[in-house]
């Protein structure tokens, strides 16, 4: 069996990276969109007809389910590829819910990073007005830090910056837990660990995504762990060099991953 998973870019990789770690057995093909990426500053016309297009190229490499690991193409195109599709087909949402109700003890807020698109999402406004009865979520758009992480800028001088600017305004006493609501941003969490107060705790929806993976296959009765692990790479660009940073950039989340559970 192979496993898709999409992104505009590196940032799935993350969920890549999950991926092996939880579902070790199976045989995955990545696609990144290098000739549109980054998706948080398209239109949602755009950003649908590039996803549809993509996932039309994965499927004619051979896939039997999908991972959009992409807040941004989530709400934009999953329910059109549900309707093409036949196979498991699992989005991302900023892990917002889980924060609130981590969170909703301690009366301490929630910080929401993502893209300025997903942040102007209905999907996203539903998720917050649904979830966050007490007003504790706050959003703050991070463009920036995309580009941040295309150029496997993961831990300079000029990043910390960016942080500190972000966050001026910010009294991060007030705060519990940052959502990072990008595949992209999941690269910055041991940084973020450094930089940040130590009682915010810092989530993703990464592992939440793997976990409906796994749950969905068995729901559709897939026979798991028939594969070896294998990893190809597609780029909508075709760069050889894009599949390069790639690879470096699941190597360095391994690497992270390791540091972590140390």
């Amino acid at each position: 069996m192979t496993i898709g998973i999409f992104d505009s870019g590196i940032g799935g990789l993350s969920v890549l990276a999950e991926s092996l770690k939880r579902l070790p057995a199976e045989n995955y093909l990545y696609m990144a969109d290098t000739l549109h990426v980054p998706y948080g500053t398209k239109t949602e016309e755009q950003v649908r007809s590039y996803v549809l297009e993509a996932v039309d190229a994965m499927v004619r490499q051979g896939i039997d389910a999908l991972v959009i690991a992409c807040n941004t193409a989530t709400s934009i195109a999953v329910q059109d590829l549900r309707e093409r599709y036949s196979f498991p087909i699992i989005g991302m949402e900023p892990a917002v819910k889980p924060a609130v109700e981590m969170n909703r003890a301690t009366g301490k807020k929630v910080l929401v990073w993502a893209t300025p698109l997903t942040l102007k999402m209905p999907k996203y406004y539903a998720l917050v007005s649904r979830v966050d009865e007490d007003g504790i979520v706050d959003s703050l758009p991070m463009p920036e830090l995309v580009q941040f992480c295309e150029s496997l800028q993961f831990d300079t001088d000029e990043l910390r910056n960016y942080f500190s600017a972000k966050l001026a305004s910010y009294d991060l006493n007030d705060y519990g837990i940052l959502v990072l609501g990008c595949t992209h941003f999941s690269y910055y969490t041991n940084v973020l660990q450094q930089f940040l107060p130590p009682h915010i705790q810092i989530v993703d929806g990464n592992t939440g995504t793997v976990r409906r993976l796994s749950a969905m296959l068995n729901r559709y009765g897939m026979e798991k762990g028939r594969g070896n692990g294998s990893v190809r790479f597609m780029c909508t660009g075709g760069e050889a060099a894009y599949i390069e940073k790639m690879k470096s950039a699941l190597s360095f989340l391994t690497e992270k991953d390791k540091l972590t559970t140390m």
